[in-house]
């Protein structure tokens, strides 16, 4: 791996937006797709800047300036959309998603938090139970958590009920802002089920091993690292991940399956031999 292209991930002095465009690049950037010039321009973010920033610009209270901010984007600029189980791979290109008007949910929840701190709000990604969301800071006392991809905000009660999910105390749980690098794993986690949907087998090791930098050893990551070489032909090399998995792993009920078969494998070597 680029440890150049790694720093750059990593990097404090970068903005999510920005390394997952660098991720895309890097993955997608000959991907073989049909796009045009238009869908390739990030040119439209900038419009969508302007033309909220001038939908709020004289509205005084936080709270309604927050609502009507919200309203414009996901109506007047059409990022009202429902969330899914499977996302074109066209949704994980930023310009392309954006200009589509179909974005998967980090791709989105990236762009929102972009927007949002453009026409002057406090905005950052935070983690509720099962979903990355959005939290847009009003004031010191009030903040609106929704759903980046279809824009629907959580009630104080909803957020109870998700926060009671979590481990530990509910008196202490802190909803602190998300790290980029939890936001580049979802991203690359669902980017590679995409790629393997397509059988585009090589793209998403790709993915995977770019997990792997970020999280090293990882045992599911291992694993499929193994399944993507196995499809490229190039099991013996497979077959190191897949006993890690089945070592780190051994309640897994895949890893049962995969250790009947390395068990078959070891007996046809030592029979050869």
């Amino acid at each position: 791996m680029n440890e150049l292209f790694l720093s750059e991930l990593k990097s404090e002095d970068k903005e999510l937006l920005q390394k997952l465009i660098l991720l895309e690049e890097y993955i997608l950037a000959d991907k073989g797709a049909v796009t045009s010039v238009s869908d390739d321009s990030l040119d439209g973010l900038e419009v969508i800047i302007n033309q909220c920033d001038a939908v709020i610009s004289e509205i005084e209270s936080p709270l309604e300036k927050a609502e009507t901010l919200l309203n414009e984007l996901y109506f007047q600029h059409l990022f009202i959309d429902r969330n899914q189980t499977k996302w074109p791979i066209s949704a994980y290109s930023v310009a392309q998603g954006l200009n589509q008007r179909a974005m998967s949910p980090i791709i989105k929840a990236a762009l929102v938090k972009e927007i949002i701190s453009a026409c002057g709000f406090e905005t950052d990604l935070v983690f509720i139970p099962n979903k990355v969301m959005v939290r847009l800071c009003c004031d010191e006392q009030y903040a609106i958590i929704f759903d980046a991809v279809t824009g629907e905000s959580l009630d104080w009660n909803e957020l109870d009920d998700r926060l009671d999910e979590l481990e530990g105390d509910p008196a202490n749980q802190d909803l602190t802002s998300i790290v980029d690098t939890v936001a580049l794993v979802e991203y690359l986690s669902s980017l590679k089920n995409s790629l393997i949907r397509e059988q585009m087998f090589d793209k998403a090791l790709t993915c995977v091993d770019v997990l792997l930098s970020l999280n090293p050893d990882d045992p599911l990551q291992r694993r499929d690292r193994g399944f993507l070489l196995h499809q490229l032909d190039c099991f013996k090399v497979a077959v190191d991940d897949y006993r890690y998995f089945v070592e780190q792993c051994p309640k897994d009920p895949a890893a049962k399956i995969l250790k009947l078969q390395l068990e078959k494998i070891d007996v046809v070597n030592n029979v050869l031999h």
